[in-house]
């Protein structure tokens, strides 16, 4: 469909007024009109509940009184340029960093909202833009922008097709979602399943069915700590690692102990930040762990001196754990080989005591929920929590033997490997959904050559 035969008016031309809004601060009052500001209208919609009071006098709220077939506009920050169409909505006014678009009585406020979303609208809005560091859009700009004014009866058949569009990409997008929260829901399962033991066979029952003798969770342990003792530093005297807080009961074969019990070393990265330079050796930090992985992103770097000085606290090495500390605690990522970068203190490292327990699923078991949780809760609720050394130290870890940590790795790799495969499909439908809306917009909005200049001078 195209829109053939019309004017192409300025807004301004279908506009009864187009005003700012007003300055006040809002209240912490229920009296009073609500005040509609830039930060209230989410994803295209609006909470009224949650919209603060203001205090406006009778004559400057006539003024300013929202009113069903009103549209506002975002004229600064990250949303410039998008726009709410009022429909029912409780007694209120709109704040100063929104525009007002009353429409006259040739428009109906529907197409004028729908044309709103259009990528012609998109191309005009963004050559108005004004300002690096904030852009805005100010009145004038808005009320230049043009568009095709078709009769009311067209408008209304143009409005109801792209309704009807728009509710069945809706439908689709709000279950391509729904299968995005359900990954999520299954990623944790499957890690929770890891530490309760479910996810695969139990060695010892495998052992005993077969008539095989293996080596239980509660012997590796004793391995690891006896390889601990004869690994650690002879020029320093050896410290007893922390012992495990036993929480609850393990699988048949399986035992707990502490992450100090089966480390050679846990410690973090320079406590005192060295300068940045435009090359040099990879300084990464919390931004830098996403997805059980290093990435590095937008790091920054320092110089080859400066790193040999953070060194002196803390090399990475392959097959190291990365936690992540400070701010956002307890992403995690096993260090790859030949990967060289300086940690800066906000990640904390765990080295493993040689053939001891399986880093991956020590990385496993650390990202699952239960330890998510666990990790959260002892680094505080400040505005920065901090998860401390000997927090991590502390955590109680579940050891099964070293055969079923090695299956239990696998098959979390496979599962979620599958997962991440379904999760890509996902973001390309969905990305693909955006495409289409903008789509049909454009061609609802498309024009053919019959089309004239009309509207007030």
């Amino acid at each position: 469909m195209s829109i053939t035969g019309v004017s192409v008016v300025k807004v301004q031309d279908i506009a009864e007024a187009i005003q700012y809004g007003y300055t006040a601060s809002a209240t912490s009052s229920t009296t009073g009109p609500r005040m509609l500001r830039i930060t209230d209208i989410q994803d295209g919609n609006v909470n009224w509940n949650s919209v603060p009071s203001c205090e406006i006098s009778e004559k400057e709220m006539d003024k300013y009184l929202l009113a069903t077939g009103d549209l506002v506009f975002a004229r600064t920050g990250a949303t410039t340029g998008k726009s709410f169409l009022i429909q029912d909505c409780p007694q209120s006014v709109f704040a100063s960093y929104l525009i007002r678009i009353r429409p006259n009585k040739d428009i109906n406020p529907k197409y004028l909202y729908v044309f709103f979303q259009s990528p012609d609208y998109w191309r005009q809005i963004e050559g108005g833009k004004r300002g690096i560091g904030q852009p805005n859009v100010n009145g004038s700009i808005l009320s230049k922008i043009t568009l095709p004014l078709p009769s009311l009866n067209t408008q209304q058949i143009i409005v109801a097709e792209i309704e009807k569009q728009f509710s069945r990409l809706d439908a689709g997008i709000a279950a391509l979602k729904r299968a995005q929260a359900n990954l999520k829901r299954y990623r944790a399962s499957v890690l929770k399943a890891v530490c309760e033991g479910r996810l695969v066979r139990n060695e010892a029952e495998l052992a005993n069915q077969e008539g095989e003798v293996f080596e239980s969770g509660e012997a590796l342990l004793s391995r690891i700590l006896e390889a601990r003792r004869k690994s650690w530093n002879k020029s320093a005297k050896y410290k007893e690692p922390a012992l495990p807080l036993v929480e609850k009961s393990v699988p048949n074969g399986w035992s707990q102990g502490s992450v100090d019990q089966i480390a050679l070393l846990v410690t973090d990265g320079d406590h005192n930040p060295p300068r940045r330079h435009p090359t040099g050796v990879p300084h990464l930090t919390a931004k830098n762990v996403r997805h059980w992985k290093l990435d590095f992103t937008g790091s920054t770097f320092i110089s080859n001196d400066d790193a040999e000085r953070v060194f002196k606290r803390y090399r990475p090495e392959e097959g190291d754990l990365i936690i992540t500390c400070v701010g956002t605690v307890g992403r995690t990522a096993v260090i790859p080989p030949e990967t060289h970068f300086s940690p800066d203190r906000n990640l904390a490292a765990v080295r493993l005591v040689s053939d001891g327990m399986n880093m991956q699923y020590l990385n496993i078991v650390l990202s699952s929920p239960d330890f998510q949780t666990k990790m959260l809760s002892v680094s505080g609720s400040t505005a920065q929590p901090h998860l401390y050394l000997g927090d991590i130290r502390a955590l109680t870890v579940p050891i099964p033997p070293l055969a079923e940590q090695e299956r239990i790795v696998a098959e979390v790799e496979r599962r979620l490997g599958v997962a991440d495969a379904v999760e890509a499909s996902i973001a390309q439908q969905l990305a693909r959904s955006t495409r289409l809306r903008q789509s049909i917009l454009a061609k609802m909005f498309q024009m053919d050559a019959n089309v004239t200049t009309g509207g007030k001078k």
